[in-house]
């Protein structure tokens, strides 16, 4: 597979081709947002792009925007020493597959490429495994596991796959006191175990990993509070 590398730094780039062509990729390099849309083209020659955000010229957010507009299938990778909550959202609104914070080891970068390509690489069998739900901001993927509860209280269970390919089972409980508030505040009576809450779970999850890059301690998370932002998505939540 060929991947197209762009970033304004030479080191970095120079670390990123090594790395890669150690693992068997074709690596292109493009030292700006203009001479990575040149060499990237219609996107038929490459199989991913790694972009950097902080970039003279064209950013890193401009560029992807570009570049999803020539190939809105574009596999692009954000790359950034200035990583933020903010800048990650923006990024993947825009269409990025994932983003990754410099510095990196060269595990974690192959790992996140791999992440990216594994559905081109290798299809999975029918049910091998959970469908993917969600790519995390860092390399790690999360599916819903059964459902399989004694009670409201028992969680949403997910499946969380590390960017080396482990496997993390995880429960996020919903507290009491996030679904009184919502209720308080919404007047809905929306359950712990439904729909709205499971999405909840999953978007605490995928923050948690990429704020620590590991999944929590026992497998265990609990979700106190919501934001308001989502209180007005539980006024708009369809009833479970």
């Amino acid at each position: 597979m060929r991947l197209l590398i762009i970033d304004d730094e030479p080191h970095i780039r120079q670390m990123m081709r090594l790395t890669l062509e150690v693992s068997g990729y074709a690596v292109d390099e493009a030292a700006s947002g203009e001479d990575g849309l040149a060499r990237f083209g219609d996107g038929r020659a490459h199989d991913a792009v790694l972009l950097d955000q902080r970039m003279p010229g064209l950013d890193g957010l401009e560029t992807l925007r570009r570049l999803k507009t020539r190939a809105p299938d574009a596999r692009v990778l954000m790359v950034s020493a200035f990583a933020s909550v903010e800048l990650a959202v923006d990024a993947m609104k825009l269409g990025a597959g994932d983003f990754l914070r410099k510095p990196m080891t060269p595990d974690r970068l192959r790992g996140a490429v791999a992440a990216m390509l594994r559905d081109a690489r290798t299809p999975a069998p029918a049910q091998a495994r959970p469908s993917v739900a969600t790519l995390t901001l860092n390399g790690f993927e999360i599916s819903r596991a059964d459902e399989e509860r004694g009670g409201e209280d028992a969680g949403h269970r997910f499946l969380v796959r590390h960017p080396d390919g482990a496997q993390t089972a995880v429960v996020v409980t919903i507290a009491d006191e996030a679904v009184a508030r919502v209720k308080r505040l919404t007047q809905r009576d929306l359950r712990a175990d439904g729909g709205f809450w499971r999405a909840q779970a999953e978007r605490a999850l995928a923050a948690h990993l990429w704020s620590e890059g590991e999944p929590p301690p026992g497998g265990q998370l609990i979700l106190h509070d919501v934001s308001r932002d989502d209180l007005d998505v539980a006024l708009a939540w369809p009833a479970d």
